[in-house]
């Protein structure tokens, strides 16, 4: 179920879904912020973990779409886990993409340390099903082997119509990980010059990750109470 307030014309779309060090949902927080973004709608679909996130006596949609005018950018942000669903989710997301005449669907995401280097630094990748030379003066690489999984594997498989760029950033895997967050939002803002101050950055990162870390933390406890509801009923 999809419900928009208005309808962008043509904008670029950036989606994070929760994954490696939640780098895409503690990215896609820190923008909204950054660009004033807009709350202009949500989708739910039935293979979603049925909770309702109740935070300062208001209910959050575990996915919600943002949209920064100015910018003509739309963001999707989602605070769930959405093992299960990659394949609704990603058909929802890519007709919201066909309706709107999305420009590109940028995704963003965190993946593990490579073996040997230092889990203190960060380095950053691109993909894109259509590559240009836009990314080259990103001063990044291009990631040259790998597996894709999730929703933004199934829409680099089955999107045709517009262009589908992904962006990575090694992270830790244990905890949610503002610096590789950071990293993101550092490649996006040279790419979609977004103007960024990058003094704040960290701070806000920090911020947010706390935020995150706590909600997080207390899906995971309705979701193993849950789970444990269904064992005793079976059990």
């Amino acid at each position: 179920m999809l419900k928009l307030s208005e309808n962008p014309k043509s904008p670029i779309m950036i989606a994070g879904f929760p994954g490696f060090g939640f780098v895409s949902t503690i990215a896609t927080e820190f923008l909204i912020k950054h660009l004033s973004a807009k709350k202009i709608g949500s989708f739910l679909t039935e293979e979603l973990l049925p909770l309702a996130i109740i935070k300062d006596s208001k209910i959050i949609d575990p996915i919600e779409i943002y949209y920064a005018k100015k910018e003509n950018i739309l963001l999707i942000r989602t605070l769930v886990n959405i093992n299960g669903a990659e394949w609704k989710v990603a058909k929802i997301v890519g007709e919201l993409a066909d309706d709107l005449k999305v420009k590109e669907i940028i995704s963003i995401e965190g993946v593990a340390n490579a073996k040997g280097k230092d889990p203190g630094v960060s380095k950053t990748y691109y993909f894109a099903s259509q590559d240009s030379a836009k990314f080259k003066k990103l001063g990044i690489d291009v990631m040259k082997d790998g597996i894709v999984m999730g929703v933004t594997g199934v829409l680099l498989m089955k999107t045709q119509d517009f262009p589908v760029s992904c962006f990575f950033a090694e992270a830790n895997p244990g905890m949610p990980d503002s610096r590789a967050a950071g990293e993101i939002v550092k490649v996006l803002d040279k790419y979609l010059n977004l103007k960024v101050d990058y003094k704040p950055l960290m701070k806000t990162a920090e911020e947010v990750e706390s935020k995150i870390k706590d909600l997080l933390s207390k899906i995971k406890e309705s979701a193993d109470h849950k789970e444990k509801k269904e064992t005793s009923y079976t059990g």
